[in-house]
């Protein structure tokens, strides 16, 4: 590619009026013409904020970033966009997902910009600026924002999320006590970075690299650790490379990339939450890729990432030195498509030559995994006539095929006043069931799926039993938790329908579930039942009335999806 063949050429190499006030607003701030002129103008687009802890040290990233920029010969642009940070941001980050994906796509579209570099990690900033890049089309690097530093208490490892709420439930059961949970809350987080368990953010971490979209080893380097700070220089680097090359994101994000990374997303043992992300990212680059794809991948793909919460012990910062996604990937080469292209030029194949495992028990060999299987298993049938997902990873095998009565929770406060009651009427046989928790239901679709165990159970021991929702559930979870029902109820799928005392049965290796009612019955009821009013009159709450789209189609916006192409800006 020449200069004059560069997107900023337009802006900038001009002689007209227009250009000549984009030169001077440009010098402006400090730069001689032969800064910017006739050089790949680099996009850093960074969600870095003080309420965003997981992104604390992304200012810094975006420095280096910049370093790195110069040294290869282009010129660095910081374009600052919205954060989700997950655990502060309500009703969820999940609901505002697609406005930072609108605004990625808007911003690289509206400005002279000819690369980018996307910085963020926790959770749903991952797949909002990969689907915004991937819509608007340019070379793009993803930069994780990576795990937290391993966290301790009194002896013994901590793991974000997953300890949270096995320690939550000890408290509420009076196994300890309010100034022993305070310790824990104040040792959990040990550093900025994302979660360190196989949680959403790692999750998505590891997918964009299977995907290609970031540099090999990139995904789990800890926050804090140095070579985080090198990895952001190198892409610096390799994205002005990149724009010379006209390396863009179709020739990186085909059908066999995404099947690479529902690959990598099973042996990971990884985040439910990965599914409707995937989906989405899929439909942004014109690519199908349906639920049932899933269970097929995870039927196939053994479990080697033995790091919390389906692996037992491990976090992402013994992953990273037990040899990382690269050591993982060299196991299931069979499994991949090995000719797929990765944004460093190479191929995958040629990326995972010379990949070893340094530690055998954090990354299991293929001949002995964690778990045979993925453990992500995508149900149907009357109750789920699109879709649910269940984590069989994560919860009591005792539960694979189980029938019980249904006890229904209208909604979250629903639940939240009953649950903790003596005079419940559940056991552990109970199927619990909440909804109105959906993608407009919630609203937002939040991490409500794995609901709290009854304290009566809890007090007798009860660890885990059957749940079943329209939500979706934090990566870091565990338990017998369906979720992502579709359609969801508040639409007036068959979750609205369920009344308690109900028989349910789940049924996984059927990848079946089923409620037993005849179809006259929940005619019946669908006739008599009335949709509720809509949550929102204007703002983006009504874009996403308007809309939103199911789980199954991965809740991105109906006119957000696809490959249709929007012209570039005139510049008059």
């Amino acid at each position: 590619m020449a200069a004059e063949d560069l997107r900023s050429h337009r802006w900038f190499g001009a002689q007209d009026l227009r250009a000549f006030g984009h030169r001077s607003r440009t010098m402006q701030i400090g730069l001689v013409c032969e800064d910017f002129v006739g050089k790949p103008v680099i996009g850093i687009v960074n969600t870095w904020s003080d309420i965003n802890p997981c992104h604390t040290h992304l200012r810094e990233r975006a420095e280096q970033v910049k370093r790195g920029v110069w040294q290869a010969g282009g010129y660095p642009v910081e374009l600052p966009a919205i954060t989700l940070a997950e655990t502060i941001q309500k009703p969820t980050t999940m609901m505002y997902r697609n406005l930072l994906a609108m605004e990625t796509e808007e911003l690289l579209r509206s400005y002279p910009i000819d690369g980018v570099v996307l910085l963020g990690g926790c959770d749903k900033t991952t797949p909002a600026l990969v689907m915004g890049a991937t819509s608007m089309g340019l070379p793009t690097i993803f930069l994780p924002a990576g795990p937290m530093l391993t966290a301790r208490w009194r002896g013994q490892t901590l793991g974000s999320g997953s300890d949270q709420w096995k320690f939550w439930d000890e408290r509420r059961a009076g196994r300890i006590t309010a100034e022993e949970h305070a310790e824990v809350e104040a040792s959990i987080a040990r550093s900025h970075g994302t979660c360190m368990t196989m949680g959403t953010a790692s999750t998505m971490a590891a997918i964009c690299e299977a995907l290609g979209v970031s540099l090999p080893g990139a995904s789990s380097i800890p926050a804090p650790d140095s070579g985080h700070a090198r990895m952001a220089g190198e892409c610096g680097k390799r994205i002005v490379e990149m724009v010379w090359e006209d390396l863009r994101l179709d020739r990186i994000l085909t059908p066999e990339a995404f099947d690479n990374a529902a690959t990598a997303l099973m042996a990971n043992g990884g985040s439910t939450n990965a599914i409707i992300h995937l989906v989405a990212m899929a439909g942004r680059a014109g690519v199908d890729f349906p639920l049932e794809r899933f269970n097929a991948i995870s039927a196939r793909t053994p479990v080697l990432a033995n790091v919390r919460p389906v692996g037992q012990g491990y976090l992402m910062e013994d992953f990273h030195y037990a040899g990382g996604l690269p050591a993982l990937l060299a196991e299931l080469k069979d499994l991949l498509h090995l000719d797929c292209l990765n944004c460093n030029g190479r191929t995958l194949g040629e990326n995972l030559q010379g990949a070893r495992i340094w530690n055998d028990d954090v990354i299991r060999a293929r001949g002995n995994p964690v778990k045979t299987d993925g453990g992500l298993v995508v149900l149907k049938g009357n109750l789920a006539p699109d879709g649910a997902v269940i984590k069989t990873g994560a919860m009591d095998p005792r539960y694979l095929k189980h029938t019980g009565k249904a006890l229904v929770f209208d909604d979250y406060n629903h639940m939240a006043a009953q649950i903790d009651r003596d005079d419940l009427e559940v056991d552990e046989s109970t199927v619990l069931v909440l909804r109105n928790a959906g993608p407009l239901g919630g609203p937002g679709m939040p991490e409500w799926g794995m609901m709290p165990l009854p304290r009566k159970l809890l007090l007798r021991g009860v660890k885990d039993m059957v749940r079943i929702s329209d939500a979706r559930m934090s990566g870091t979870s565990y338990g017998t938790c369906v979720l992502h029902v579709a359609p969801e109820s508040w639409v007036g799928g068959p979750l609205a329908l369920i009344r308690t005392g109900d028989t349910i049965t789940l049924d996984v290796p059927a990848q079946s579930l089923h409620v037993h009612l005849s179809e006259e019955e929940l005619t019946a009821r669908r006739d008599a039942w009335q949709p509720p009013s809509p949550r929102f009159s204007r703002g983006y709450g009504k874009l996403v009335v308007q809309h939103i789209q199911q789980a199954d189609k991965g809740c991105d916006f109906d006119f957000l999806c696809g490959t249709a192409p929007t012209a570039e800006p005139e510049i008059h």
